[in-house]
């Protein structure tokens, strides 16, 4: 198993890395959307089977209309940079689950929830936009897909293990690498992951419409929930919820030139 391990690391080393659009970072790519888009929509399914929807009529609207404007945005984005048939592989679906839980998530191909335990932090419509476009932001960047590359490339782990939801053991991976039903936000995520999606979901979010400077507010009311129990980043594998605001208000004026920008551009057919 160890020599197998050190081989496939080896050939991993020759496979070109692919770039996260926006951001231009270099991300290792070895998952396709042909092995994860299937595994994806089953699991989102079979987690709405046995996830209580919101009753709230009102918020459930609210969720799915800013969902709505924030895919748009980002379909936009890709049909105009050469993303065509990645934009026509998106499945783009909003619910609201009725749970406690401080926490959203959006699966490969645009398979969102948001617990109603967000709520609260989101407060109004922007404050859902900059949840929305944060969470949308880890699936156009393929985080999950490069958190699967990584433990391949670590630990060796067989794709058949790392896309198969059929049993719990498979499940259960599948939920660590995405994040689902975690605490606060995407828990499987690193700071590098969470910072860009903080970024492309600012502009996201303003591409749609969105005021960007409640993005830094929604971190702001979560700090103040955390209160003093939040641990320092130095322990953290996430930027710390200071850090977090400094960044959005930091990037706030680019990240409104790249939605402006972005909005002129023609969509190609």
């Amino acid at each position: 198993m160890k020599k197998y391990t050190i081989l496939l690391f080896v050939s991993l080393l020759f496979i070109e890395c692919s770039t996260v659009p926006i951001t231009g970072r270099k991300r290792i790519d070895i998952v396709s959307d042909a092995q994860v888009l299937p595994a994806s929509f089953a699991q989102y399914k079979g987690f709405l089977e046995k996830n209580k929807l919101s009753k709230d009529r009102k918020n459930t609207v609210l969720i799915k209309d800013v969902g709505k404007r924030i895919s748009i945005a980002v379909d936009k984005f890709m049909r105009a940079n050469n993303m065509v048939q990645e934009a026509n592989a998106y499945q783009w679906e909003f619910n609201l689950v009725e749970d406690k839980t401080v926490n959203a998530w959006c699966l490969p191909g645009g398979k969102v929830v948001f617990y109603t335990g967000i709520l609260p932090i989101c407060n109004n419509e922007d404050g859902v936009a900059a949840v929305m476009g944060h969470e949308v932001a880890h699936a156009f960047a393929r985080h999950g897909q490069e958190r699967m590359s990584q433990a391949i490339a670590q630990q060796g782990l067989s794709l058949a293990v790392a896309y198969g939801t059929r049993n719990d053991k498979n499940a259960k991976l599948w939920n660590l690498v995405y994040g689902v039903g975690s605490q606060l936000g995407m828990l499987a995520y690193s700071r590098t992951h969470e910072t860009e999606a903080d970024k492309l979901g600012l502009v996201f979010m303003l591409m749609a419409g969105y005021d960007g400077k409640e993005a830094a507010q929604v971190w702001v009311r979560m700090s103040k929930r955390a209160g003093r129990t939040s641990q320092p980043e130095f322990l953290s594998t996430h930027p710390s919820n200071e850090s977090r605001i400094q960044t959005l208000q930091a990037f706030l004026p680019e990240a409104k030139l790249l939605a402006k920008k972005f909005n002129a551009a023609p969509i190609s057919k």
